[in-house]
């Protein structure tokens, strides 16, 4: 059988170039996965704005380092 696959080098061929595209489609899809997202802390920023349970706990805090 290892014979007749070095004698005709068309299927070898057909099933690198099946390969080849195979890979391609799965870049694509790994590049969606990949691609760079925005820092975890711009998605956090200003979340407590205007939230008096936070305001105190940074009273609390700058009370507590001047102590």
């Amino acid at each position: 059988m290892l014979s007749q696959q070095i004698a005709d080098p068309q299927p070898l061929e057909a099933r690198v170039a099946t390969l080849e595209a195979e890979i391609a489609q799965m870049r694509q899809i790994l590049s969606a996965f990949t691609q760079k997202k925005s820092p975890w802390w711009l998605k956090v920023a200003g979340s407590f704005e205007n939230d008096p349970t936070f305001d105190e706990v940074t009273r609390l805090c700058q009370e507590w380092r001047k102590s």
